[in-house]
């Protein structure tokens, strides 16, 4: 490997003092030291005989897994580059031998050396006799068995898992048939004669984690048909294999999910399965948590995977069914219940069908017990000291466990209203509301509310089935409705109100009769102590804003005192959606009105802001600031929402524009007050931004000022804030686009390639590691240039420097700006394909090919670069999240010159640092991409995606960079002099 010039030492002894330092006491930075010093070692050829040693020595437990986790890697990464094939055998030898000591244990140890010889056996091509060997070396004993059954669990693992191994599809392939395939008899023989051997055999959970293994390889009648199904089947009958025999038996039924192809086999199983429906009971008295969930698991999961038969034949399948709902119902604690969620919605997407309609009419009364079975878990605790205010006495992890678990609830409720209707479901709501009516109503006062818990639950379920609700629905929401406003006084009962009520809000719209009392509800609510109604309330208010805007217009005035009065009570998030809300309100006025409501609604919020931003400035309170960026939010959402529709007649003007442009100035002087603080910069371009993207042509008249705004704004704070408004601009004033003045469009790619040019040098002054957020707001920048103005940018001066800096910036490593950059590159290469972006169907073939010419004469000359930089990062420095990216940008390459892009790759590898790669292996890689190119097939040029990402993941694990640096493959500084 080439590493720094002083190669530390290996040796078990500097190993163990490593360790010892990071489960010591020790200084983050020397565990920091440490930490690396142990991932150089476990890449280092010196590791094979130091982890042998340490596995023979006296070291401890943890100190030896270690070594073998580091054994493991080792033999999956560098079993060719670092031992010669002669010796492998040798390597076979020392792992058998050790497989034999650690035959005992402790279990860590001896599992993970399994994977190393499972790993080691898929390599060793020429071993053929696997298994006679692995069960001849390790012995007959009690614990020999063990240590069998264990390499038998994972050798099915580790084969499916071969794309970690140097190996090619064919060669993998084979040796999958080898080991597996081949060995499946031998290995169903083997479980047999071992679960006959003793009766502690017959129940060892070892011997049902190695069926359910093997299940993937052997076909599941071969099993079932076998002495071991009554073995898996009789091993639930002991505490110690039932969870294990759980779970081989759900194995069992997965493998079954193709129905018609698995019907003797089903037949078999369901009565064996459906035979162990009286447990549930039993295991329930005896609280027996463990048993209960595996065994809802496996009904469920049977469940499930033979959903289509229920439908077919739900009389057969019924007792199943039966099975699932009990599991459900006798679930006090909510322990098991979630594991049957997914039965419920996988067997109503069938019950839905037209074609199972008799099968959804005889499971009604099912999905009927199912709801109140819901509604009944649905409830709150009673807390055990009798404090209302903390419900779960203090275990914050099960207060947010349980409201995790009633919005999963709440999705099964969508699925009963589906099978039953809503009426139906909403029915057993209002009857578990008037039940509580009758029994606890009259007991109700201001400072107590018995048993609100059973009126709380039916209110979250109808939250929760309000999605499922049509606005036609005038059966029980016109009882219901009423019944709401009337609820007693308890902060769990008004929050859980008001979240009824704004989820209603498209009912409530077709239901004029029912709003008010409703929106004075809400309005009242405010009043609260609490401050979790009082954001319930915001959010509710946004939503009856939204969907009954047209009803609230009358009062329009009203609302805009209650938000002028409310305002500033209101914590951030409720300040925006409240904002949100009546914005909504204001856009459906008559063109005529907008300009007035919104001096009404805005001019308020411009005073706040002038005089927050005077008492901010020239001090050192970023609290201050703060406060005038979250102000400037509200301000956009106006800007945002208040749009004229439709769009007035060209030459007319548009009022909300008319008002914007007299507040634009205010904004360009917060602007320039703050432009050494970021938050306020984000936020004023973020109000541009959507002004540009909510009133597009309508905003000419202010686009010279803005412009000049954005300009000197980033000459001065160099903040990518600037570009993204820039950005928007391009994207609305675009050739493509109605109604622009072509002047205009002229004017404006004229800004970009001002803006563009002030990026380059600003590239050029200081190293791209240090501007991220620059880099990715331009390269989203230089995407919208290139999509919208092809025809202009390409042929540009600008054109080639933009390219060669985004190749240059590809040595960072964060994810944003590297994604932003890989995209602009990938279109820019698009251009260069014999089918250029589809959005540009308006240029003629003639233009098109003009642009594609150019784009290929730069990628002739940057090529080799550009797959230097991308191979490098997909190899060592880039995030995980970027290999799609940059996989597909050389796979456009491949497109576009397959013979040039091969010719650069090989040049590229032969550049890694020695020792971290064979010539072999490279000629073997290169040898597969040209391979897939020679057939002229896109599916097979697609193919070398996994070739890439194979050969990558596998070089990523052995290389450590070197701290001198990447050598031949380092990036170097981009450099701009231009100017355009």
């Amino acid at each position: 490997m080439a590493a720094s010039d002083a190669q530390p030492a290996f040796g078990p002894e500097e190993v163990l003092q490593a360790m010892l330092t990071m489960r010591g006491g020790a200084t983050e930075k020397r565990k920091k030291d440490a930490h690396e010093y142990l991932e150089l070692f476990q890449k280092s050829p010196a590791a094979w005989t130091t982890s042998i040693t340490i596995l023979q020595s006296n070291a401890e437990a943890d100190v030896k897994l270690f070594a073998a986790t580091t054994l493991r890697g080792k033999i999956t990464y560098d079993l060719t580059t670092q031992v010669p094939a002669a010796e492998i055998p040798a390597v076979r030898t020392q792992l058998l031998a050790l497989l034999k000591r650690f035959a005992p244990g402790p279990k860590p140890i001896r599992v993970q050396l399994c994977v190393c010889l499972a790993i080691l056996a898929i390599q060793m091509q020429e071993w053929k006799d696997v298994l006679p060997v692995v069960v001849s070396s390790l012995g007959n004993d009690a614990e020999s068995h063990t240590c069998i059954l264990d390499f038998l669990r994972v050798l099915p693992e580790e084969v499916t898992e071969g794309r970690k191994i140097t190996l090619t599809d064919e060669e993998l392939a084979q040796r999958t048939n080898e080991l597996l395939e081949q060995n499946a008899p031998q290995v169903v023989q083997l479980l047999i004669n071992y679960a006959h051997s003793s009766p502690a055999s017959a129940t060892n959970p070892q011997l049902f984690d190695c069926i359910t293994s093997w299940l993937r390889e052997v076909p599941v009648n071969d099993i079932v048909k076998s002495p071991l199904l009554s073995i898996v089947f009789n091993a639930l009958e002991a505490d110690s294999s039932f969870q294990a025999a759980a779970d081989c038996i759900s194995t069992m039924v997965r493998e079954t999910k193709e129905i018609d192809d698995n019907i003797e086999t089903i037949q078999i199983l369901l009565p064996r399965i459906i035979a162990l429906q009286p447990k549930i009971q039993k295991v329930v008295e005896e609280e027996d948590v463990d048993s209960y969930k595996a065994l809802t698991k496996l009904f469920g999961e049977t469940g499930s995977s033979w959903a289509v038969a229920i439908a077919r034949e739900p009389t057969h399948f019924r007792p199943l069914v039966d099975a699932v709902l009990e599991c459900a119902a006798r679930d006090k604690d909510r322990e098991v219940i979630e594991f049957t969620f997914d039965f419920w919605y996988d067997l109503k997407q069938y019950l839905v069908l037209e074609k199972y309609i008799q099968a959804r009419m005889n499971l009604l009364d099912v999905y009927a017990k199912l709801v109140d079975v819901l509604l009944k878990h649905l409830e709150y605790p009673v807390s055990e000291s009798g404090n209302e205010k903390d419900l779960f006495d203090g275990d914050r992890e099960a207060e947010e466990k349980f409201r995790e678990f009633r919005h999963l609830m709440g999705d099964t409720l969508k699925d009963c209203c589906e099978i039953m209707g809503v009426s139906e479901c909403l029915a057993k709501v209002h009857d578990a509301i008037k039940v509580w009516m009758q029994k606890y109503a009259s007991l109700a006062n201001d400072t107590s509310v018995p048993h609100w818990q059973q009126l709380e639950a039916p209110l979250f379920s109808m939250r929760a089935m309000g999605r499922m609700v049509t606005k036609d629905e005038s059966t029980i929401l016109p009882q219901l409705m009423p019944l709401l406003v009337q609820m007693p006084a308890h902060e769990k009962l008004r929050f859980a109100t008001i979240m009824v009520l704004g989820r209603y809000t498209e009912w409530t719209a077709a239901h004029p009769e029912f709003l008010h009392p409703q929106f004075n509800y809400i309005i009242e609510s405010f009043n609260a102590n609490s401050k979790e109604i009082v954001r319930a309330a915001a959010m509710a208010i946004k939503y009856f804003c939204t969907d009954c805007k047209h009803l609230l217009s009358q009062q329009v005035v009203q609302l805009q005192e209650f938000y002028n009065l409310i305002l500033d009570k209101l914590p951030e998030l409720s300040q925006e959606e409240i904002t949100e809300g009546v914005a909504t309100v204001v856009s459906v006025q008559p063109k005529s009105e907008i300009y007035r409501l919104l001096k009404l609604f805005c001019d308020p919020l411009i005073e706040r802001l002038m005089t927050k931003a005077n008492n901010a400035a020239g001090k050192d309170d970023n609290e201050g600031k703060l406060a005038v960026a979250d102000h400037l939010q509200l301000i956009t959402l106006f800007a945002q929402h208040v749009v004229v529709l439709p769009p007035v007649e060209r030459g007319e003007e548009d009022p909300a524009v008319k008002y914007w442009q007299e507040v634009f100035p205010i904004l360009s002087k917060v602007l320039e007050s703050f432009l050494n603080f970021p938050p306020i910069c984000e936020r004023v371009c973020r109000c541009w931004r959507f002004m540009v993207i909510s009133h597009r042509g309508a905003m000419a008249p202010i686009l010279p000022d803005m412009a000049n705004q954005l300009a000197s704004g980033f000459a001065t704070s160099r903040q990518g804030c600037f570009l993204w408004v820039t950005g928007a601009i391009l994207r609305e004033f675009s050739d493509d686009r109605e109604h622009v003045d072509p002047a205009m469009t002229e004017d404006i790619y004229v800004f970009f390639n001002a803006q563009a040019t002030n990026v380059l040098r600003f590239i050029t002054e200081v190293p791209s590691l240090d501007l991220p957020d620059v880099i990715e707001d331009f390269f989203r920048l230089a995407v919208d240039g290139l999509l919208y103005y092809p025809q202009k940018f390409i042929p540009s001066p600008l054109f080639e420097p933009v390219f060669e800096a985004a190749y240059s910036v590809l040595v960072l490593q964060q994810r944003e700006p590297l994604s932003a950059t890989l995209h602009y590159i990938r279109d820019v290469l698009g251009w260069g394909t014999a089918y250029p972006p589809s959005s540009y169907e308006h240029l003629s073939a003639s233009e098109a090919q003009v642009l594609r010419e150019a784009v290929k004469r730069l990628v002739i000359k940057e090529g080799e670069m550009l797959v230097k930089r991308l191979l490098a990062g997909m190899m060592i420095t880039f995030p995980k999240d970027c290999f799609a990216d940059a996989s597909g940008a050389l796979l456009t390459l491949f497109e576009i010159f397959p013979s040039e892009t091969t010719t650069w790759v090989d040049r590229t590898l032969r550049l890694l640092p020695e020792g971290t790669v064979t010539s072999t292996e490279v000629d073997r890689f290169m040898a597969k991409i040209r391979d897939r190119l020679s057939t002229n097939d896109s599916g097979d040029v697609r193919q070398i995606r996994s070739i890439l990402q194979d050969f990558t993941n596998t070089y990523r694990r052995r290389y450590v960079a070197p701290r001198d640096g990447l050598g031949a493959l380092e990036g170097s500084r981009f450099r701009f002099s231009g100017s355009f």
